[in-house]
């Protein structure tokens, strides 16, 4: 009987460098407005059947994610490296096995600060929206906190 296919894989095998069995490495971004440095993404879990999607993204040393927000929420697990992270008004230190929750509408960035590459477990709606960018007053609303501002420079620490 031949395989359909559009079919889920039941079980994908990992492989190195954090890659795992049949799943495209892919820019991180299609959008050349969003600033972003040096990230890619794997979606490793899609199906119809279910309203999720369960993504890998690597940010290379130095590197960081768009600063954006939208309507969809996040759940993302750390799983590899270490860096921080902006959610809302705070800026977090995370490191392997954290958990970040990112409520809709909240803007959020993730950065690989300490030297290291920092990969990401990322569910979210199958469905979602686009993000959105800071205009010039978000961003001014955002670096009025010190702490924010020191995170977006690239200097959290």
């Amino acid at each position: 009987m031949a395989t359909d296919p559009t079919t889920p894989k039941s079980f994908r095998k990992a492989e190195t460098d954090f890659r795992w069995e049949g799943v495209e490495a892919r820019p991180y971004k299609e959008d050349e407005r969003a600033l972003f440095k040096a990230v890619s993404r794997q979606i490793l879990f899609s199906d119809p059947n279910l309203a999720g999607e369960l993504r890998y993204f690597e940010v290379d040393a130095g590197g960081f994610s768009t600063l954006e927000r939208h309507e969809h929420v996040h759940g993302v697990m750390i799983f590899r490296g270490r860096g921080h992270c902006l959610v809302g008004d705070e800026v977090r230190e995370v490191g392997e096995r954290d958990l970040v929750h990112i409520p809709p509408m909240t803007w959020h960035q993730f950065r690989a600060t300490r030297g290291e590459p920092l990969g990401f477990l990322c569910m979210v709606d199958a469905v979602r929206d686009k993000p959105q960018l800071p205009t010039p007053d978000d961003l001014a609303a955002l670096e009025a906190n010190p702490k924010i501002a020191a995170f977006l420079r690239g200097t959290p620490w």
